[in-house]
């Protein structure tokens, strides 16, 4: 198993630092290009650290073009989120953000170029029929009855699909390869659609747009990408890549290489289902903490260095490795937030604590390091005073022996502070804690009681300075390690009811100065990060990233 301190495999880069030494390649350029029809996700993640990865570390330019041919789908508000999600994740594109639509113009020169060529034609099939005449894996296609049309007939019956006079799916453009091919991607592909769609950046100019096979090539060879990096499913797509690059006069031919997708346990990665977790409003939008999209893990409070150092551990292969366990993950946000987030308490079920040997108007204020390896963090301002709040997991009325926190007649430390006795547990009328009556040693502050051990220490808060504020604990959205893996069960059928719980929390007043994205260990229960959709003005709301615990690290040590 890979561990820290042994780099992950990457075979495209060290395919492509080769061909740089030995002079095949000058200067490498990639391109990273979504689809503006959704949010990225964490599978994207891994894609944009590998590309424009790529280019930071081998001296050469990585483009954000967005392939955006299919405007019944795609939006402004994606293309905006998309943009925002990979500059917090660190990234700076080369020149300015590219479409595929600014290349609009010359794909259709090139569509009429093939068609004077011989080697595209427009077909009046339905796309039923063109399903059925392309054949199967075992069986060859036959040719439309439309394909041998004259090259006059179809340069004519183009540009009047170009200008509206049909209706969507009357005609398509398509390429003139091999009908009997193995691969049935090269079973004469469509080129051009009908689609009376406005357009998010050319409006009404077209009423054909490019189908995504012949747009993309051809982009990345007008922009001179050196290296089109894609994950397998686009493997059975190179050939055609290839043809096209090879028939039409392009300006440069990039070359395409596959790795292996980045497939999650207990996570969902297709667009189409997030958005259905979205539009039937499962989830709290495409940015809900709970969703595996870079702005959901931001929200939740992931940091742009953890899903980096995360896409490095899982390293960059042609072999499809399985499912990655999501404790990885886990992993590189709770060691990155480990050494980086300051600290604070917070009670999530609090339960009153009178400490009856204190004045009314007692209280003191300790200087608290923010953490406690970083000299660089603002000292914590701490109030103590006669009544506090404990979680109520820190208190068990019968306790076992092993139970080394608070109960009838026990003692135990507050941290950074005085060692307490509970003396008397007051219950309402269903026999219900309401409250513990307990006394201070004060002579316990900052070293031991005499002649007697206290092993146990718990988190606290002042009750007259303690800030409320709601605490959202997350967990994994569904139940199953590959919840679409069935495809005769619903996926949705394996959401997790109990995804997220939602506490009342209090916390000490350093925290009622937290900023949105503000990320801080509660002692003793997690890493949190304040949320930037504040229910209500001045409402404070922090979000579970992840518990304290790291299961992955001990199986790593292991392994």
């Amino acid at each position: 198993m890979t561990n820290e301190t042994t780099p992950a495999p990457n075979f495209i880069r060290n395919q492509v630092r080769d061909e740089i030494e030995g002079g095949q390649v000058t200067k490498i350029v990639t391109r990273f290009p979504p689809e503006p029809n959704g949010f990225l996700h964490i599978g994207h993640a891994k894609s944009i650290c590998l590309n424009f990865g790529l280019a930071e570390q081998l001296g050469g330019d990585c483009h954000l073009r967005f392939d955006d041919t299919n405007p019944a789908k795609e939006e402004q508000a994606y293309i905006d989120a998309i943009k925002e999600d990979v500059s917090w994740l660190g990234f700076q594109w080369a020149g300015p953000v590219r479409f595929a639509s600014d290349y609009f113009d010359q794909l259709y020169a090139w569509a009429q170029h093939l068609i004077r060529e011989d080697k595209a034609y427009v077909d009046d099939l339905s796309p039923d029929e063109i399903r059925e005449y392309r054949g199967t894996l075992t069986a060859p296609g036959k040719p439309s009855p439309y394909r041998e049309r004259s090259v006059d007939e179809n340069v004519d019956l183009l540009e009047r699909m170009r200008n509206g006079e049909f209706g969507e799916g009357e005609k398509v453009l398509r390429a003139k390869i091999d009908m009997a091919s193995p691969n049935i991607n090269l079973r004469d592909p469509i080129l051009y659609r009908i689609r009376h769609a406005s357009h998010h950046q050319t409006g009404d100019k077209w009423k054909i747009y490019p189908s995504y096979d012949f747009t993309h090539g051809q982009s990345d060879a007008i922009e001179g990408i050196t290296h089109s990096i894609c994950t397998l499913e686009f493997e059975d797509h190179r050939p055609l890549y290839e043809w096209f690059l090879n028939n039409l006069p392009v300006p440069a031919k990039p070359r395409q290489i596959e790795f292996a997708r980045l497939n999650l346990d207990y996570t969902l990665t297709s667009k189409r289902k997030l958005k259905l977790l979205v539009d039937e409003q499962i989830v709290d939008g495409w940015d809900d903490p709970r969703m595996p999209t870079i702005s959901g893990m931001r929200r939740r409070g992931y940091t742009p260095a953890s899903i980096r150092k995360f896409c490095e551990m899982i390293g960059v292969t042609r072999a499809d490795g399985g499912l990655v366990d999501i404790a990885m993950l886990t992993h590189a946000i709770r060691s990155d937030l480990e050494d980086n987030a300051p600290r604070a308490m917070c009670v999530l079920n609090p339960l009153k604590v009178v400490l009856t040997n204190v004045p009314e108007d007692h209280e003191e204020v300790y200087d608290v390091p923010g953490h406690p390896a970083r000299d660089d963090m603002a000292v914590r301002k701490v109030p103590f005073s006669r009544e506090l709040y404990i979680d109520q997991d820190d208190f068990m009325e019968d306790a076992p022996k092993k139970f080394f926190r608070l109960a009838p007649g026990k003692e135990v430390r507050l941290r950074n502070s005085y060692v307490i006795r509970c003396d008397d547990v007051v219950k309402n009328e269903a026999g219900d804690v309401t409250e513990l009556h307990c006394s201070v040693d004060f002579d316990t502050l900052g070293k031991n009681p005499e002649g007697r051990k206290v092993k146990g220490v718990i988190h606290w808060v002042s009750a007259a300075h303690g800030v409320p504020m709601e605490v959202r604990l997350y967990d994994n959205l569904f139940t199953v390690e590959q919840p679409d893996r069935d495809k005769d069960v619903d996926f949705l059928e394996h959401l997790n009811p109990d995804s997220l719980t939602v506490c009342h929390a209090i916390g000490e007043p350093s925290l009622a100065n937290a900023a949105p994205e503000d990320r801080f260990q509660f002692e003793r229960v997690g890493y949190f990060c304040a949320d930037r959709h504040a229910s209500k003005p001045g409402q404070l709301v922090f979000n579970r990233t992840v518990g304290l615990k790291d299961s992955w690290a001990k199986i790593k040590q292991k392994g």
